[in-house]
């Protein structure tokens, strides 16, 4: 998402106060959208004419979209919304309940249990918030009254139709985030159709509440993104001079090397050799920097969700989780 993109939406947040709107199918945008999707896909005019006219364009969603977490808030505040003692207790609880299939699936893919059930907590906190919005409303009113990404909106609605008609979803009930992501694993419509599996081999794909299906598609997700079985992913690091000019940060794509980086005065890990491509991390905590450099698996991580911030998020989620957990005091009187 791009920064022109939410300054646009707030410049202009106070033109979207007021109910939601049916859409006209006879707007040249949507009538053009139609005609395009039909023709394409070989989909029943008719209904899709109907799913539209069903949609509603929601200002509610337009605002949201011009606040996301991980451009708006410093890591420590960000952090804090994601490594709670109640999401690390309740992803204990969730890995140990679905330890034979996450062990299953790990054991397949490479991708550790720990990590995707700390994607899931994430996201929809294990299953638990997976939106309130319909997927259609959130979809048509960003495809069609939000110009900043209006084309890449346009694109997820016609995977959603198509994704409706294959799956079985009746797409006046599917609900999903503000931006039209679906199910416990948070997918949006494209990715749905490219990467979710049907764990059980039930022969459907349910995201929403099917336990094998969604544990299946996050690990393929990473595992078609390019993920490495056993690698790191991020490394606490150090700058030997604080005042250090000229160095790369905070970019997700791994345009250095770890031997790059050293010889700009980041210390960090010494078993990542010098060929390795890496990308260096500038975060701010509460009272002081804090610096990490991120290798391919965090690259991997990054393709589920586009920020720097969300797959440190993800990954120090996935150490709580794995990590014993701390005993509990006796209460009073009770027996040592």
């Amino acid at each position: 998402m791009r920064a022109a993109g939410w300054i646009l939406v707030a410049a202009l947040g106070g033109l979207w106060q007021g109910p939601a709107q049916a859409f006209d199918t006879g707007r040249s945008d949507v009538a053009a959208f139609v005609d395009e999707v039909v023709g394409r896909n070989h989909l029943d005019r008719d209904w899709v004419l109907g799913v539209l006219a069903a949609a509603e364009s929601k200002p509610s969603i337009l605002e949201a979209m011009s606040r996301p977490a991980e451009r708006v808030k410093p890591w420590y505040e960000y952090r804090r919304i994601f490594l709670t003692e109640k999401r690390i207790r309740e992803g204990r609880e969730f890995y140990t309940e679905h330890r034979a299939l996450l062990d299953r699936v790990a054991a397949h893919t490479g991708v550790p249990g720990e990590l995707i059930t700390a994607i899931i907590g994430v996201e929809t906190s294990y299953g638990r918030l997976t939106g309130r919005y319909r997927v259609l409303d959130a979809l048509a009113t960003l495809a069609f009254d939000y110009p900043a990404r209006g084309s890449y909106f346009r694109g997820e609605l016609e995977q959603f139709l198509l994704l409706a008609r294959e799956n079985g979803i009746d797409p006046l009930k599917a609900t999903g985030s503000y931006a039209g992501a679906m199910g416990a694993a948070q997918f949006m419509p494209r990715s749905y159709r490219r990467f979710a599996r049907d764990g059980d081999h039930d022969g459907r794909i349910d995201l929403w509440s099917d336990w094998p299906d969604i544990v299946e598609s996050v690990a393929h997700y990473f595992v078609a993104n390019g993920w490495r079985r056993g690698e790191p992913i991020v490394f606490d690091a150090e700058l030997a001079d604080p005042d250090v000019e000229g160095l790369p940060g905070n970019r997700i794509e791994l345009t250095e090397t770890a031997g790059g980086l050293r010889r700009l005065g980041v210390v960090f890990d010494a078993a990542v050799p010098d060929p390795a491509k890496a990308t260096f991390i500038a975060l701010r905590d509460a009272d002081r920097p804090a610096y990490r450099v991120g290798v391919h698996n965090f690259w991997v991580i990054t393709r589920y969700n586009r920020s720097a911030l969300y797959a440190l998020a993800a990954t120090e989620l996935a150490s709580a989780i794995a990590a014993p957990a701390a005993p509990t005091a006796p209460s009073s009187g009770s027996p040592p």
